[in-house]
């Protein structure tokens, strides 16, 4: 049986395609279309996911959509009659989209996927699940778990904006809601935006900033006093109340009343060119932790619903790693299973194996090895013949290597302090790098972090960036024990391995921070000695496994940085062009496409205007 899930029309469209309950191919559309979050059709994707399977549209049994579109408009209707005439001039502006897109969404599908292949009936294979059960099938179904809890925390679907279930066997049944207005991935985004972060994609950024506020300062505290009492109440459940009054996100154009706010917190809203100051990190941090409490609450919740001793967790909330770190160190569950496509795009998958499983009935095999994800390297590879093009249509000098000389070769030029893009293999789905699309460097350098913030990233300085380290050698460097595959974890460097800090630290400006050196590994250790861990598991991405091998036979260490290929704005590489483009407008020194190695010195001149700012908004 051969489903196709796909998620549009809101933000990071993606397609996903499974056959007989096993996830052959998903990719994100904006990877093929190079728009950041793209949320059209995902034309480019679907076409990648027939043509990895070797299917035709015409095989596809079932189209599965991730949410239920008329659901949504009901949502967009009640909240605006109960308002009204609040919300009047956000009402005009959405409703003529709704009327002309959403509302007859079912025909939009079907005309988009005649243009990939004309089928009469293709209507009729068309499903629709609720946005939430597509989220709870992505984490329970791929997981290696028989019975399990599961955790959907975002910002809104239809109506639910939180939800816990029991997965059993191929059945998931719905235990628990929070609906909308109310909803912690929302309340997290007001903060996104009032600290001058782009809501739905800049909530990492707001994670990563959070721990430059000084936890000893009577503000941060003060602060969440000022959110428990003004913007949220709080039940020991940890479903919330949102006070209206303070949000605009339900009938308005902005996700809070800025003045409103600013009076509240003493300081006005912060715009994407402004400095950031400490009353920014320090409100940063007391939502980042206001957010882990109402975590630990509603996984709590989810133990005492279910009695199982397994979570899985999705939605767009799930992608916030510091927080899961704090829940699995609560030891509330013995395992706990986060999908790696935790947002919308990942709505594509789950949709499909919700088809399958929950509307065709089809018994579930637990996939041998970690999960049914592959280590999520679900997207496309780099074919030879791409690299045969690229040569000569950019004259591009490469240097082709057998794998372990390659290894040998790239594991020096790292640990001599260069930077070298990665693309080996299957592209990763999900916002991640893992080591398939992975720009690489050398942790123990006091420079590369800023090197790679500054001139090849092209991001804010404040940004950390990640380890990735052998599986079998995680508890060498982090104060943690288990498995983290997808980058979605959170735990301290290890404290033998931190250096001393002045006893003003916390005090000190966010810059003078930035720079001071944490540990032996500077370049992934956070301001708070803590880092966002990749194990690298052989099983499911050998090449990066044995380049990790090589450097650490080379080096004695074996973590590298590891950051996602591409500049600020911009989605992850995809083709062997992206790759090579990238490379050539930053200042990345070396490249590695599959076994070819390029050096910078040896390209010819770069020609092409450098106009990536033009090209990618910033996030």
């Amino acid at each position: 049986m051969n489903i196709l899930g796909i998620s549009a029309y809101y933000h990071d469209s993606a397609a996903a395609l499974v056959v007989d309950g096993r996830i052959v191919a998903a990719a994100q559309e904006e990877r093929f279309t190079r728009k950041k979050h793209d949320a059209g059709f995902p034309a480019n994707a679907v076409k990648y996911c027939l043509h990895e399977s070797g299917l035709t549209l015409s095989a596809i049994d079932h189209v599965v959509f991730y949410d239920k579109p008329f659901l949504k408009f009901e949502r967009l209707l009640e909240t605006y009659y109960g308002s009204a005439p609040k919300g009047l001039m956000s009402f005009v502006n959405s409703m003529p989209i709704w009327l002309k897109e959403k509302l007859f969404l079912k025909q939009e599908l079907i005309d988009a996927l005649q243009v990939i292949e004309p089928i009469k009936d293709i209507g009729k294979r068309l499903l629709f699940p609720e946005h939430h059960l597509s989220h709870a099938a992505s984490a329970y179904y791929p997981s290696p778990f028989d019975e399990a809890a599961i955790l959907t925390i975002d910002g809104v679907g239809e109506w639910a904006t939180l939800s816990i279930c029991h997965g059993k066997g191929k059945d998931i049944e719905v235990l628990k809601e929070l609906r909308f207005p109310h909803s912690v991935g929302l309340l997290y985004s007001a903060f996104t935006y009032f600290l001058g972060f782009r809501v739905n994609s800049g909530e990492y950024k707001l994670m990563g900033l959070a721990p430059y506020g000084n936890p000893d300062d009577p503000q941060v505290a003060q602060f969440k006093v000022l959110i428990y009492q003004h913007l949220i109440t709080a039940a020991d459940d940890g479903s919330i109340h949102m006070h209206q009054d303070y949000f605009t996100y339900a009938t308005g154009l902005r996700m809070v009343p800025d003045k409103k706010w600013a009076r509240l917190f003493g300081f006005p809203r912060r715009e994407p060119s402004d400095e950031l100051q400490l009353h920014h990190c320090n409100l940063g941090l007391a939502i980042q932790q206001v957010t882990e409490e109402l975590v630990l609450r509603i996984a709590h919740t989810a133990k005492q619903l279910t009695g199982s001793n397994n979570l899985c967790y999705a939605g767009g909330v799930a992608l916030n790693c510091v927080a899961n770190g704090k829940m699995q160190s609560a030891g509330i569950f013995d395992n706990v299973y986060i999908q790696p496509a935790a947002g919308d795009a990942g709505g594509a998958l789950g949709a499909a194996l919700a088809a399958y499983h929950i509307y065709k009935g089809q018994e579930r095999t637990i996939a041998p090895g970690l999960d049914g994800m592959q280590g999520s390297y679900l997207g496309p590879n780099i074919p030879e013949a791409d690299i045969a093009h690229l040569l000569p249509t950019y004259k591009a000098v490469g240097e082709i290597l057998e794998s372990e000389a390659l290894n040998q070769k790239v594991a020096q030029l790292l640990a001599d302090g260069n930077v070298v893009g990665w693309v080996q293999g299957r592209m990763e789905f999900g916002p991640r790098a893992l080591g398939a699309r992975s720009i690489l460097g050398d942790p123990r350098s006091a420079e590369m972090q800023k090197k790679l913030n500054l001139k090849i990233k092209y991001r804010e300085s404040f940004r950390p960036f990640a380890p990735a380290v052998l599986a079998e050698d995680v508890s060498d460097y982090f104060d943690y024990e288990g498995i983290s595959p997808y980058m979605l974890l959170v735990h301290p460097v290890k404290e033998s391995r931190w250096l001393p800090l002045p006893e003003n630290y916390g005090q000190l400006p966010l810059r003078d921070k930035l720079y001071h050196l944490r540990s032996d590994l500077p370049s992934i250790t956070h301001i708070d000695f803590s880092a966002r861990i990749q194990t690298v598991h052989h099983e499911t991405n050998p090449a990066f496994y044995d380049l990790l091998k090589a450097f650490k036979t080379l080096t004695g260490s074996s973590v590298l940085v590891n950051t996602s290929f591409n500049v600020r704005g911009e989605p992850i590489v995809c083709t062997a062009e992206d790759a090579y483009r990238c490379f050539m407008r930053t200042d990345m020194d070396f490249l590695v496409i599959n076994n070819y190695l390029f050096t910078k010195t040896n390209q010819p001149a770069w020609q092409e205007k450098d106009n990536w700012k033009e090209e990618f908004v910033l996030d």
